[in-house]
């Protein structure tokens, strides 16, 4: 099989990676890709954007199978456009995809469905979200509606961080269009836990549990970002929280899609607070998390491939999908980022000590913002790499994550020092 990645980040590079593994698969193309997924496939220089130039793509060279990985490509309707062109391709459509790409819609579909979430209003006029600012007990968070590269969420801990918030996205524009209406929303307390679900239209299969550090530094302090690093599995989930997602969220959002006449194939993320009342949804994505998918797919031990053809095909309750292998040691992810990271940052920097760092047992080094020019491979982007590392207990694949991060260097690299500590070990 030929199986066409999209997308650039560390993500579609532990996609391609795992994808490369199936028996089945011949070739590998990653659009654009990364100085990792080089070594593994052949990068196409098509942005994840430029979906006519994907489907062209995908038409010309006989593409098997197209998993998608950014959200902006699946809230464009990527996967409306391939499925039209009769090509396969993994990803839920563009009428799905609004689960993520409006955080109105999910709200308002929640609030409809009884799913347990944070209290929260949506607004386009500045004055009116200030007066619900007022309504609730600081902080608060602030939503942009749309899209907005996991950088618009706010949380504001006070009215004056509020009001320059809500002024910068509704009447400035930070965000462009994704920012003109807003969701202010109580701020839940707790810990977060991360799920993926393989989700067939009916029915979905849930993948291992992680927990993500969204804060740039350490102690969970300073501006959100794509995420700085996550371990696997999530120390907050138990049987009773599961039973409770089943029946509380899962069950009632899928009735709600069918509802609404939507059908979601593709990979569902609830990101989920894990407070004193059980699970309550923070957001819904709508494909692979970003260092998630890092620390989970070096866990599964099945092949990726049928699962995800299930998925596509209304089969994941098929015996083929309906077991999942899994090692049982823990992972832990460190991302390694660009100084400045998530604000502005310079790119162009060498690394080195790549090669050191793979040296180590159960490492595997993910790019996210790398290229190669000439024999070098130097930095692209703000999150650079993720170094994820499997142990026999979380801390000893901790030790060996960090192990693996002082073996490489880069001008001004960045990276936070307690991934993992969260969890009480260390």
């Amino acid at each position: 099989m030929k199986i066409l990645v999209i997308g650039g980040g560390g993500r579609e590079h532990a996609l391609a990676w795992k994808l490369k593994q199936s028996p089945r698969v011949e070739r590998i193309f990653c659009a654009p890709g990364n100085a990792g997924t080089a070594e593994i496939g052949e990068n196409v220089a098509i942005s994840a954007s430029d979906l006519p130039g994907l489907v062209r793509f995908a038409k010309e060279n006989r593409v098997d199978l197209t998993v998608v990985g950014p959200d902006d490509s699946l809230a464009a309707g990527i996967v409306d456009l391939f499925a039209a062109a009769d090509l396969r391709i993994f990803g839920p459509t563009k009428a799905a995809a609004r689960l993520e790409s409006s955080k109105i819609f999910a709200k308002e579909l929640m609030r409809e469905q009884g799913i347990p979430t944070a209290q929260a209003g949506t607004f386009e006029r500045s004055d009116d979200a200030l007066r619900f600012c007022d309504r609730l007990r600081f902080p608060v968070v602030i939503k942009a509606d749309g899209l907005a590269l996991g950088k618009g969420v706010i949380i504001a801990p006070d009215c004056a961080v509020a009001r320059s918030t809500i002024d910068e996205m509704i009447n400035q524009g930070r965000f462009g269009e994704a920012g003109r209406r807003v969701v202010v929303e109580e701020f839940l307390r707790g810990t977060e836990c991360s799920l993926h679900a393989l989700v067939d239209g009916a029915n979905y299969r849930l993948l291992q549990t992680a927990r993500d550090h969204k804060r740039a530094f350490e102690g969970d302090t300073g501006p959100n970002t794509g995420g700085m690093g996550a371990f696997s599995p999530a120390n907050n989930w138990n049987a009773e929280l599961e039973d409770q997602f089943h029946k509380k969220i899962m069950g009632p959002l899928l009735r709600g899609l069918h509802e609404k006449r939507i059908t979601f194939r593709g990979l569902l993320y609830p990101g989920l607070m894990i407070s004193a009342d059980g699970a309550r949804v923070l957001e819904f994505n709508c494909r692979f998390g970003d260092p998630e998918t890092q620390v989970i797919l070096p866990r599964m031990k099945s092949d990726l491939l049928p699962l995800l053809e299930a998925t596509i095909d209304g089969k994941i309750d098929s015996p083929k999908a309906s077991s999942i292998e899994w090692d049982r040691r823990p992972a832990v992810t460190v991302v390694l980022a660009s100084g400045g990271y998530p604000g502005k940052y310079e790119t162009g920097k060498s690394i080195s000590g790549l090669g050191k760092a793979a040296e180590l047992d159960g490492v595997q080094i993910f790019h996210a913002g790398t290229k190669r020019i000439n024999s070098e491979i130097v930095t692209s982007g703000g999150r650079v790499l993720a170094i994820t590392a499997l142990g026999s207990t979380l801390e000893a694949a901790r030790a060996r994550a960090y192990e693996a991060v002082s073996r490489i260097h880069f001008e001004n690299c960045h990276y936070r020092r307690d991934i993992a500590l969260s969890a009480g070990y260390g």
